[in-house]
């Protein structure tokens, strides 16, 4: 695939699928329309098999190897789901794959890569190092065809099916937000609706921490820049890559960048209203949104491009949204050591309509004198403003407010000096 990418190459990507892609579900989403003040639908990739968009490049890609090729089998670094889209693709094709991922890559998803048929190397301390070993393996004498997670043809045209797929869905769309790594699913998807329906406006969505393609469209041509840590590291790519960085600029209607704080935020909103587990990278659209950074009016499609969180770092990401929500709220209260008192205490929080998580209760260890305790309560609250009610009836319980270091708030008896 020499030549320009053109809609003909998305269709002919289309009937090379087979059973492995999935037409995923455009759920409306009410919660999120009511937010923007107009419908908004997700494209819900997360659902794909393997558990996002890239079993579509993939498989285009794979299906286009020569004999010899396919005899050589197929080489890709990735620290997730482009190696498990290659994966499971390979591997109902007859092709041995390689797959090389850094040390630092998530254990579920090395394993996940493994079941899915793969031989797993683990080379280097990131992607850009487990990359030039995948590259290194590739050029060996009659070595593995070397697979790009985005800087390729037939992958953009694999992945750019996706736009004909969510036209198919809704025709009148006006507005769609796509997540943005290397830039192949949306450079892919832009070509398909500025072919088929001109006037739809499409926008990128990265992470601030890693926002190499927004710093290259505002710039005009490629801007490298190593990602910092974020939850979209799925999208966490240095530089766009030359195939893809024209498709962006002459198709997209602008990027937007959204901070860590929004894409958590964006996780737990769509877990608990759309009830979807979707990684950060899939999330990015969904925080635009959320954040404020997006206002556009008429019907809006989010690509959720993934679901492949893995659910020690979703417990976490739980947590801290449901703490920045106000909903839960830690709480160090003091307490004179009798009995009683954290009765009293616990008391005191249910008649204010508060949950309690854990309790902690401390003697040993708390800068406090003899006959004095100190105990941590993680608190479950309806929003914000019922925290402010809580400590508004501890106030009026006879206790007051003491400076603390930390993220937890401290109340001591008024008695105290």
């Amino acid at each position: 695939m020499d030549k320009a990418l053109s809609l003909a190459d998305l269709r002919a990507a289309r009937e090379r699928f087979g059973a492995l892609v999935r037409r995923t579900p455009l759920l409306h989403s009410t919660a999120l329309s009511r937010s923007l003040r107009s419908e908004v639908f997700l494209k819900a990739e997360n659902l794909q098999h393997t558990g996002s968009f890239k079993v579509r490049g993939a498989s285009n890609r794979i299906a286009l190897l020569s004999d010899e090729q396919r005899d050589s089998g197929v080489v890709a670094a990735s620290a997730g789901n482009h190696a498990q889209g290659i994966a499971v693709v390979a591997t109902a094709s007859g092709v041995e794959a390689t797959i090389v991922m850094p040390t630092t890559a998530p254990l579920a998803k090395v394993e996940a890569t493994r079941s899915y048929g793969a031989d797993v190397i683990l080379v280097g301390r990131d992607y850009k190092e487990a990359a030039e070993y995948a590259r290194e393996v590739a050029g060996r004498a009659s070595g593995p065809t070397l697979i790009h997670a985005f800087n390729d043809a037939a992958v953009i045209a694999g992945q750019g099916t996706l736009g004909i797929e969510l036209l198919e869905d809704l025709p009148d769309v006006d507005n769609v937000l796509i997540p943005v790594g290397g830039g192949g699913l949306a450079g892919g998807m832009a070509l398909a609706f500025k072919t088929l329906a001109p006037r739809v406006r499409v926008y990128g969505v990265q992470a601030s921490a890693a926002s190499a393609v927004a710093q290259s469209f505002a710039a005009g041509q490629i801007v490298s820049s190593d990602p910092g840590a974020t939850l979209a590291d799925g999208i966490a790519v240095s530089a766009p890559g030359p195939l893809t960085f024209p498709l962006i600029t002459r198709y997209l209607d602008g990027m937007i960048t959204v901070d860590e704080e929004q894409i958590s935020q964006a996780i737990v909103f769509l877990l608990e209203r759309s009830r979807l587990i979707v990684e950060g990278a899939g999330a990015v659209g969904v925080a635009a949104i959320l954040g404020g950074h997006f206002s556009e009016k008429g019907k809006t499609a989010v690509v959720l491009t993934g679901g492949n969180l893995d659910i020690n770092v979703l417990a976490r990401i739980v947590e801290h949204g449901l703490t920045h929500a106000g909903r839960y709220f830690r709480l160090r209260v003091g307490l004179d050591d009798r009995p009683g008192r954290l009765s009293q205490l616990l008391q005191l929080v249910a008649d204010n309509g508060a949950n309690v998580i854990t309790v902690g209760h401390q003697r040993a260890g708390v800068d406090l004198p003899v006959g004095r305790v100190e105990v941590e309560l993680l608190l479950e609250a309806r929003s914000s403003a019922h925290c402010d009610e809580i400590m508004a009836a501890l106030a009026q319980g006879g206790f007051r407010r003491r400076e603390a270091p930390g993220s937890s708030v401290l109340f001591v008896p008024a008695t105290w000096g």
